[in-house]
């Protein structure tokens, strides 16, 4: 990831509405200002488990859906991501056929050169892992001839896991820190437009400043703001990278 081609395609798969922004808003910003067509698939609104003050302001179900829509929508355009909204509910998150050929023709058409998605564990929420191992699977699908699909299989994107709320508790491995100083401001700006949730604009902001200060400890440059992720599939070339 730190030694990308001149444009391609990042794809991120949210469980939530808002898991993109907290989690990879930075890579989300830096790859759209490289040139790299960004898109965001959220496969629900984060509607049910997420939305606790909306529920208390006495918000119906489709208010809120409409509420976190809008939010998403707004960060995303400052990200400058593409976004589709698929709908599937949430808490729980249910993998059906149905979704996981969405993900697979979403693959095929677009064909990412990365992935971006959620840990493979997460005691604190089952949607995450859920929408991890979707991706995955789905990832196998799009690459086999025999699936039905009116677009050409895809190669090997790789895929990196961004990082959970609590990584302590969900066994995540920091592969990469990817330097997100140039584009913070607008990793921020996004933040502030998850209304919803803005007891997490502090916190992710000082996550991005301790992954800044251990990213500047292993590269031996100023790093103010990071993000961290963790590889699943590993680096293929002629040189240590």
């Amino acid at each position: 990831m730190t030694k990308a081609a001149d444009t391609g395609t990042l794809m991120v798969v949210s469980a939530h509405a808002a898991d993109f922004v907290w989690r990879a808003g930075g890579a989300i910003a830096l790859y759209a200002q490289r040139g790299w067509r960004t898109r965001v698939l959220c496969l629900s609104f984060g509607e049910r488990g997420e939305s606790a003050r909306l529920w208390q302001e006495g918000k119906t179900l489709e208010e809120i859906k409409a509420i976190r829509r809008a939010e998403a929508e707004r960060a995303a355009a400052i990200l400058g991501a593409e976004v589709r909204f698929l709908d599937a509910g949430d808490y729980p998150l249910d993998v059906t056929p149905e979704l996981r050929d969405a993900l697979v023709q979403e693959f095929r058409q677009y064909r990412p050169d990365i992935i971006l998605t959620h840990s493979l564990q997460d005691p604190y929420n089952m949607d995450h892992p859920r929408t991890t191992q979707l991706v995955l699977e789905s990832r196998i699908l799009a690459q086999a001839h025999g699936y039905p699909s009116s677009y050409p299989v895809i190669g090997a994107p790789s895929v990196f896991l961004y990082e959970p709320h609590q990584p302590e508790q969900c066994s995540f491995r920091i592969d990469l820190l990817l330097d997100i100083t140039p584009v913070f401001d607008k990793k921020r700006q996004a933040m502030e437009c998850m209304e919803a949730q803005e007891h997490l604009w502090a916190y992710y902001t000082d996550v991005a400043k301790r992954r800044g200060v251990q990213a500047g400890r292993n590269s031996g440059q100023r790093v103010v703001y990071a993000e961290a992720y963790q590889r699943v599939y590993p680096t293929v070339g002629g040189e240590f990278l």
